[in-house]
């Protein structure tokens, strides 16, 4: 197991595994229905709509509704924000601008801001070392930003990647900040809220778009797409990764994110839709090797049980 996970926490690390296995496949089929036969809109209030009805009636009928905090509360409202329109609506609007392979290796920089944004909630493990990590992955996703020029165009491949990056740092902060109320409340009692709040925040605006919208009379294919998109890409993986994040560190539901661009690749590849290039490369190199030497930094100290400041008040390199 990853990292020193005990066995019995395997179910947990299978969890994320799945969970990445089908949000890697979802940009495939993101780039094959905003282009072909919906707008991104029209996807983004039925992915809201769909996890709500899944488990809204978890934190309506659930006595574990009755602990939520103020505190609580406002995690989980900045959460939902973070969620709905953070990552659900720049992921589906980068993604219609973008190729999947593009927009699934920017994904890789999850961990990387996972890490920071774990270190602005517990400083106690930075080390420097961390810093030239997070510098590699920066200057990955920057390859890829700046591909085909420094200026971001709007409707230009640059600029959905731009959008996908925002999706990104937007889900990997979440997981951090969330982390106390799933262990304390539950996975489904947590996510129920995010989807009350959730359905609020986005129905009386984008409602209309799906309002007249004849879904049945779409291609079988599309269909399908948005069906998968829908169930096995959104309900499905979403509960996965926040089960596994409720039982296992931020560092990680991090680390599997690395999943999710084979995943993507492979399937955008055998449906013609992209191919790898020069930059692609560059990119996934860079992105790796930075997030390896954050992790290995991140190990050392956890091992050792040093302390990331030593007694002339300096930090460990």
């Amino acid at each position: 197991m990853p990292l020193g996970i005990p066995v019995s926490k395997t179910r947990y690390n299978i969890d994320l595994v799945f969970a990445n296995l089908f949000f890697g496949a979802n940009f495939s089929f993101y780039v094959s229905l905003t282009r072909n036969y919906l707008d991104f809109q029209q996807i983004f209030m039925l992915q809201v709509l769909s996890a709500a009805v899944f488990f809204i009636p978890f934190a309506l009928f659930s006595k574990q509704s009755f602990r939520i905090r103020w505190r609580d509360a406002g995690n989980i409202l900045i959460v939902t924000m973070l969620i709905v329109y953070g990552w659900m609506y720049m992921l589906l609007w980068g993604s219609s601008y973008t190729s999947p392979i593009d927009a699934s290796i920017i994904s890789t920089l999850g961990p990387a801001v996972t890490l920071i944004t774990d270190h602005l909630m517990h400083p106690h493990k930075y080390i420097r070392a961390r810093v030239v990590g997070v510098v590699c992955a920066l200057i990955g996703a920057a390859v890829l930003l700046f591909d085909h020029g420094f200026v971001l165009t709007h409707g230009s491949r640059a600029y959905g990647n731009a959008l996908v990056l925002v999706a990104v740092v937007a889900i990997a902060i979440n997981t951090v900040i969330i982390k106390p109320q799933l262990e304390r409340l539950g996975t489904l009692v947590v996510m129920g809220w995010y989807y009350i709040i959730g359905l609020a925040v986005t129905a009386p605006f984008f409602w209309k778009y799906i309002a007249h919208t004849q879904f049945l009379k779409l291609p079988l294919q599309a269909q399908a797409e948005l069906a998968y998109i829908l169930i096995l890409g959104t309900v499905l993986p979403m509960y996965l990764l926040y089960r596994g994040t409720e039982k296992l560190t931020s560092v990680h539901t991090a680390l599997y994110r690395y999943i999710q661009p084979v995943t993507a690749g492979i399937l955008a590849i055998v449906r013609g839709q992209a191919v790898f290039d020069t930059a692609n490369v560059v990119a996934l190199v860079f992105i790796f090797a930075g997030v390896v030497l954050v992790v290995i930094g991140y190990k050392y100290y956890v091992r050792h049980g040093l302390p990331p400041v030593g007694s002339d008040g300096k930090l460990r390199a």
